[in-house]
């Protein structure tokens, strides 16, 4: 099956550089002993492969490869890999066992910090054994040309089940397919321009133009969205947040309480995003004294929020009921001393006739069973991607997630956290899930330009005891 790439799956495949890879991680930590029998895995990498291709059939882009049409006439497509290799794509890794989450987090430092390989369909998992406590993890990637929410689900979202017991789904009759030759792909893209001769204006339009002029043929929808960047204020405050990025990345992680979250909701009378936000700017307000920066009290950092809709009260998978993922452009008040006055600025700005928005829409997560965030994340940074990126200087994806227990294999999920790629000249992107009561950060940062990326969790910590104080 050969299906055309779409305008903004093109700029995402021809964005990625080895500097920037453009790829969406998640971390997910499971427990992987039953209790009293700590020698016997729950999961191990044979069944991990078994599960993982007993569910490609809800996920076939992943069996797909993008190849370029020749002489450019015409964006890549995908095309069914016909050396297909799940092996190559399921890797096992171990720690130092019994292994600390430190050396987990710099082992998927260095996992995020590399490319995935062109040649091959665009996502790794790893199986990573022997963390303490009996427990595993499991790191995947997959590029942002790969998944888009709708008609392409990240692979995380698919392996999860909402009991021990792995649902049963019908056998997967994939046969690998013969690959089209050059040739075949030349005639095809000749035969789709004849048909459509404004498409061939456009072609030879962006032989000459960047990745952004294709995504800017994507539509209305697109056009609409430049126009609200350029409605909004000039550019993004001076910030150490943008600079151009080096090959290799820190990650860190910061696990809270849900029910912290909706104390200072019913305190404020706010939304558990704008609590969350308002934890954010006081978590960037210390980190930029730490570093000795000057403020004052009109001093912002802009951001792009693109999940303004925090689903509260779901049970199981009732969180998948998401319609849509909004992107808006959010002034953080890091100058502002006062953290009941910096939750207040939030909250104003982020009311539903006070910001600049658009949706990308996410049917496809209502009607499938899994854990929704991972592509919702992955949904969330295609659509901080739309806006020139000297308009703001930071990117806050935040997915709600189930809060009941989800299991990988038989293996209960302890923590979810994402790992946001970097976008070009960010220095930090930050990942937030709700999953089981709690509230998961992840922290990807440049490793140059934030060694101190330590600095900032433990400042997300002082800046929840901060508000959680100021409810008092």
């Amino acid at each position: 099956m050969i299906t055309r790439l779409t305008p903004q799956d093109t700029a995402f495949y021809r964005l990625e550089s080895s500097s920037n890879p453009i790829h969406i991680g998640s971390l997910a930590i499971v427990r992987n002993t039953e209790p009293g029998d700590s020698a016997t895995p729950i999961l191990d990498y044979d069944r991990l492969v078994d599960l993982v291709e007993s569910r490609l059939a809800l996920v076939p882009r992943y069996r797909r490869k993008v190849r370029e049409i020749p002489l450019s006439l015409g964006r890549p497509v995908w095309v069914e890999d016909s050396r297909f290799d799940i092996t190559y794509h399921i890797r096992r890794s171990a720690l130092p066992g019994p292994g600390t989450d430190e050396q987990l987090h710099e082992l998927v430092s260095r996992l995020a910090s590399h490319p995935l390989d062109p040649a091959r369909p665009l996502w790794e998992m790893y199986l990573i054994e022997r963390l303490s406590e009996g427990r595993c993890a499991i790191f995947t990637k997959s590029h942002s040309a790969l998944v888009d929410g709708e008609t392409a689900l990240e692979i995380g979202h698919v392996i999860l089940d909402t009991g021990p017991a792995p649902r049963e789904l019908a056998d997967d009759a994939w046969i690998a397919p013969r690959e089209p030759g050059d040739l075949e792909l030349l005639v095809g893209a000749l035969g789709h321009l004849a048909a459509r001769p404004r498409r061939a204006l456009e072609v030879a339009r962006d032989a000459s133009a960047s990745a952004f002029a294709v995504l800017g043929t994507a539509g209305k929808a697109v056009e609409s969205i430049i126009s609200a960047v350029r409605a909004a204020a000039a550019g993004a405050p001076d910030s150490p947040l943008n600079t151009p990025t080096s090959r290799t990345r820190r990650f860190v992680v910061v696990r809270t309480e849900l029910e912290d979250y909706r104390a200072i909701r019913g305190r404020f009378d706010c939304s558990i995003n704008d609590t969350i936000l308002a934890v954010v700017t006081g978590a960037l307000r210390n980190w930029l004294l730490s570093r000795g920066e000057a403020l004052v009290e009109s001093t912002t950092l802009r951001a792009v929020v693109p999940m303004s809709v925090y689903l509260e009260g779901s049970e199981g998978n009732q969180a998948q009921a998401a319609s849509e993922v909004s992107s808006f452009l959010i002034d953080l008040p890091v100058g502002e001393p006062n953290p009941v006055m910096r939750l207040s600025h939030i909250a104003h700005a982020t009311e539903p006739n006070g910001r600049q928005r658009h949706a990308v829409r996410a049917r496809t997560l209502v009607h499938l069973a899994g854990f929704a965030p991972a592509s919702l994340h992955a949904m969330s940074v295609r659509a901080a991607s739309t806006f020139a990126e000297h308009t703001f200087n930071l990117v806050i994806t935040n997915a709600p997630g189930p809060q009941a227990p989800m299991y990988i294999g038989g293996a209960r999920m302890l923590e979810m956290y994402p790992v946001s790629p970097l976008l070009r000249n960010q220095a930090l992107s930050i990942g937030i899930t709700s999953y089981d009561g709690h509230v998961f950060y992840g922290l990807n940062a440049d490793r140059d330009a934030m060694a101190d990326i330590g600095v900032l969790a433990a400042a997300v910590r002082d800046s929840m005891e901060e508000m959680l104080g100021a409810c008092i």
